[in-house]
């Protein structure tokens, strides 16, 4: 049995119209799981048969091994092989089974032919390599049915009964809480099997959401990030362990994802999302569940999700507050609606500043994945229109109406974006206040010229002034308790106390300005440049910097 979304059912088919009367050839990706060939993705290729292309086709060795790679660098593998047959049957010919090679794999043929002066797909059928002893001398096309993954209504999942997936015996153990329920029962618990949600982030949101959508038996599960597990993770991220410091994040979660459920297919996107990559990655998943921690990606993420036309399950959170709501459906409201522009670079929130309650990313990412559940079963209530707020520390739910923004940049009535934002138009690796590059290049120990009209000095420079006997006031704009966990004996003024104390300061001194990574101590300093001051500089990386290069008893936190 091959199993193909409709999307990749129909994109082979378009294929064919558009080469004809030349065959068409490409590579079907995905998984072989319990003898059927899952597809997941397509990828064209070249018919390089020139000079017999209209019944023939070849695909070159070196465009199969790239395929191949690309494919594994997603988590999938080869399950199949896709061409037409302009104007002749869709049967496999001898030739066909002649250039057949990879045994267990499907190969479809779809009969195209001309109507009313146009080229138009007539039928599509899948075949089976097989043979005994995968001996070419014994090698087989048998014909197999294909399952249609449709999409249908707000769940976004295939819905006719003709076309879910079976359970097996232990699956119907596995969930048998599940089909106890009518609310979910056989029927809800196969769409579930047969959803495809992909989670952006697997940190503090992406750990609860994925475990908890891999438990509730999600057929598919496609993550997205690039980072790799810090002990500063751990209070929060529940789905990586102490020993998968250093490691991967997806390979730290794909391993627990798969200890907790192994029928589940984990597609992996090791990559940054942006925008040239996002459509392509969204494609073959029907919700996405944002689990990002910064706004360029929300942005990204948010306008991808409207051009697509799937749904974003979106959370956030900071401190002991968070927030949830469901954006981009076809009658709700999108995260521009919310808030239409991304805020100025100065005002957004600092990363080294803001600090977390562990158990926060829990309740959200729990209420993301109670979201999921929802829109793929067609239940309840979703979050469409509404947004939850969270308050820990009152464990305090409130809620708040949003309606579509008729006039929105995104969903609105005559929209203006025609695609989706470009992280850098704001700021990309910026929503720490400074980039991220001049934070990663402070440890090196060489001086960053200017940002925004602020000198940069390294940690190893501003020692050598000290130790030298350099007149040098060290100005600390972090928080108390931060001062507390580790300091290198500088004049504490909070940042947003700074306007109010900038009288403690003498213009006529040497001013170095430093916080826990750069981006207060930047902001802080552009401040204090625009009051009059002139003798200033920013310690490029902060104390964290200082503790790599400089003294590494200084704990980092």
């Amino acid at each position: 049995m091959l199993r193909i979304p409709q999307a990749e059912y129909d994109a082979l088919r378009q294929h064919g119209e558009e080469t004809y009367p030349n065959e068409c050839c490409g590579v079907l990706l995905g998984h072989a799981e319990n003898g059927e060939n899952r597809v997941f993705a397509l990828e064209r290729a070249e018919n390089i048969r020139a000079d017999s292309a209209h019944d023939r086709y070849q695909i070159a060795p070196q465009e199969l091994i790239h395929i191949q790679r690309r494919a594994r660098q997603r988590g999938l593998d080869i399950v199949g092989f896709y061409h037409s047959h302009p104007d002749h049957p869709a049967q496999a010919s001898k030739t066909d089974l002649a250039e057949a090679h990879w045994f267990g794999c499907s190969y479809v043929i779809t009969r195209v032919c001309q109507q009313n002066a146009q080229a138009r797909a007539c039928e599509t059928h899948s075949f089976l390599l097989t043979g005994a002893g995968e001996n070419e001398e014994n090698k087989r096309l048998e014909e197999e049915g294909i399952e249609i993954e449709r999409i249908a209504g707000t769940a976004t999942a295939a819905t006719n009964a003709a076309t879910l997936p079976h359970l097996s015996p232990e699956e119907m153990i596995r969930y048998s809480r599940h089909l106890l329920l009518p609310e979910v029962g056989l029927e809800g618990q196969k769409k579930l099997k047969s959803a495809r949600v992909l989670c952006i982030g697997v940190g503090g949101l992406g750990a609860p959401l994925t475990l908890y959508l891999a438990a509730a038996g999600v057929g598919t599960l496609g993550l997205v990030d690039f980072d790799v597990v810090e002990a500063s993770n751990l209070h929060r991220q529940v789905i990586h362990g102490a020993s998968d410091i250093g490691r991967s994040k997806l390979d730290s979660a794909e391993e627990r994802l798969r200890a907790i459920n192994p029928n589940v297919m984990i597609v992996k996107f090791e990559t940054r999302l942006n925008r040239q990559n996002a459509l392509e990655i969204f494609r073959d998943f029907d919700i996405i569940a944002d689990g990002s921690d910064n706004f360029p990606t929300r942005y990204l993420v948010n306008d991808t999700c409207v051009l697509s036309g799937k749904p974003n399950v979106y959370a956030s959170i900071g401190r002991f507050e968070g927030q949830a709501s469901v954006f981009a459906t076809e009658s709700g409201p999108c995260y521009r609606c919310l808030h239409p522009e991304p805020p100025p670079s100065d005002m957004l929130p600092s990363c080294a500043a803001g600090g977390v309650l562990g158990v926060l990313p829990g309740l959200l990412g729990t209420i993301q994945a109670t979201e999921v559940l929802k829109l793929i079963l067609g239940v309840g209530d979703p979050l469409i229109g509404r947004i939850l707020q969270v308050d820990a520390l009152a464990l305090r739910f409130r809620e708040f109406k949003l309606r579509k923004n008729l006039e929105c940049p995104a969903c609105g009535t005559h929209p203006t974006i025609a695609k989706q934002i470009d992280a850098k138009q704001i700021g990309e690796e910026q929503h720490c206040g400074i980039s991220a590059t001049l934070a990663k290049t402070a440890p090196v120990g060489k001086n960053i010229d200017m940002v925004n009209g602020i000198p940069q000095i390294a940690p190893t420079e501003l020692k050598r002034r000290l130790d030298a006997g350099e007149e040098i006031l060290v100005l600390d704009v972090r928080e108390p308790h931060e001062f507390a966990i580790a300091h290198i004996g500088g004049h504490l003024i909070p940042l947003n106390d700074l306007p109010q104390r900038v009288a403690e300061l003498d213009q006529a001194r040497e001013i170095v300005v430093h916080c826990k990574v750069g981006g207060r101590s930047q902001r802080a300093a552009e401040f204090l440049a625009q009051v009059g001051f002139k003798k200033l500089h920013n310690l490029s990386g902060g104390i964290t910097a200082w503790s790599e290069t400089v003294d590494p008893s200084v704990p980092k936190y």
